[in-house]
């Protein structure tokens, strides 16, 4: 399992999980989209923290190496 979520990547993730689960605890665990909610925010949770997508792993989309990319011309000189 090749990491493929990047660090912003991830920090959206788990806010966006986090807001779903506090919409499901909201609008009611029981209903059909307080389940839909619970169950998107465990795989994004998931997902967040492990940092591997299956889905970026088919796409072969890579947001870790963007964000290393960003960071080599950010070099300070002292």
């Amino acid at each position: 399992m090749k990491r493929r979520v990047g660090v912003v990547d991830q920090g959206i993730r788990i806010i966006v999980a986090i807001a779903a689960v506090i919409v499901s605890l909201v609008i009611g665990t029981s209903t059909a989209l307080g389940i839909v909610l619970l169950v998107l925010a465990m795989l994004l949770l998931v997902t967040g923290l492990s940092g591997f997508c299956p889905v970026y792993s088919v796409l072969k989309i890579d947001t870790v190496s963007k964000t290393k990319e960003s960071d080599k011309g950010h070099r300070v000189v002292h």
